[in-house]
């Protein structure tokens, strides 16, 4: 399992600091891994960030994409990782809250407007399919004049969305298997996490929520656990910027997991690598790293990452 980056990876492990070098300075003979996860945006909260893109990731398997979340900017942030949009093969949404599903629609129709060409199934909670035919409809006048004067396909017949009604298997085929289960957000649901499974490795994507026992079983032996998190103590100076505090805060509360949750999860799941991301407060007050470190680490002595926008992590 090896932790790499553009240049350098900041990892934190039982509260050190190390530096890697990139994949492919290391010796060739090494196997290729089985799934590369790259970090595109690390932020929480719909609003845009100076320090931090907006929520997603992408699971690279053979060069194939599988896109989890599509906060504002993830194209720009795909093709700052140095991934063709044309690599999109699914795209998945762990709930619909803005942050998430934002650049949803955007991601496919940039996506098609460089070089992509063959279907991408969707996969997120109802109404995903009426959602997918509306955002065609508001962008038809640019979808019917592309197809004219520049002889693409017709975008419709691309996109092919999947309402996510149960939890369960999503997705399976070769030797990829995707799994759902259903997680604490209220008041959104439903809201799910993922589980990517592919050559005796797994990944799971927490999504947004609150302690899930669910999660905790979903997680179980995971190589790897993305999970969201929430810095109580840094939450009165966020809401100050806030008109609408007391409601925020009580949202805030109910559906986010502080270090505590996080670390009961991942120490109950027994996951190799637990990755810390969608931070909140995501840009304002300015958190450093051994911050969230230090709300975790009391309560997990497994390795902990300290997520970054286009940081890369390779099982």
């Amino acid at each position: 399992m090896s932790l790499t980056r553009r240049h350098f990876t900041y990892a934190l492990t039982a509260g050190l600091a190390s530096f890697t070098f990139p994949l492919q300075a290391r010796q060739s003979s090494a196997a290729p891994p089985a799934m590369r996860l790259i970090l595109l945006g690390t932020a929480g909260g719909p609003t845009p960030k100076k320090n931090r893109a907006a929520p997603s990731q992408v699971i690279l398997i053979n060069e194939v994409a599988y896109v989890v979340d599509c906060g504002n900017g993830v194209a720009q942030q795909l093709a700052k990782a140095g991934i063709k949009l044309s690599a999109i093969r699914h795209v998945f949404v762990t709930h619909h809250h803005s942050d998430h599903n934002a650049d949803y629609g955007n991601l496919l129709l940039l996506a098609w407007a460089a070089d992509l060409d063959h279907r991408v199934d969707t996969w997120g909670p109802p109404p995903l399919q009426r959602m997918t035919r509306q955002f065609l409809a508001l962008n038809d006048t640019d979808i019917q004049t592309r197809i004219k004067d520049e002889g693409r396909p017709a975008l419709d017949k691309l996109i092919v969305p999947h309402d996510i009604k149960r939890p369960g298997i999503v997705l399976q085929h070769d030797d990829l298997t995707v799994r759902a289960t259903q997680v604490v957000h209220p008041p959104v649901t439903p809201a799910y996490a993922f589980r990517f499974e592919h050559q005796g490795r797994s990944i799971v994507i927490s999504g947004d929520t609150s302690y899930s026992p669910q999660l905790v079983e979903l997680a179980r032996d995971a190589d790897i656990l993305v999970h969201e998190i929430m810095h109580t103590p840094s939450l009165e100076k966020l809401l100050a910027t806030e008109p609408n505090a007391l409601r925020l805060k009580a949202h805030l509360l109910a559906s986010h997991s502080t270090g505590e949750q996080v670390a009961r999860v991942a120490r109950e799941a027994n996951v190799k690598k637990l990755v810390l991301s969608h931070f909140v407060p995501g840009g304002y007050p300015y958190l450093n790293d051994q911050v969230w470190l230090d709300a975790v680490r009391p309560h997990f002595d497994g390795e902990i990452i300290v997520g970054r926008d286009l940081m890369e992590i390779s099982i």
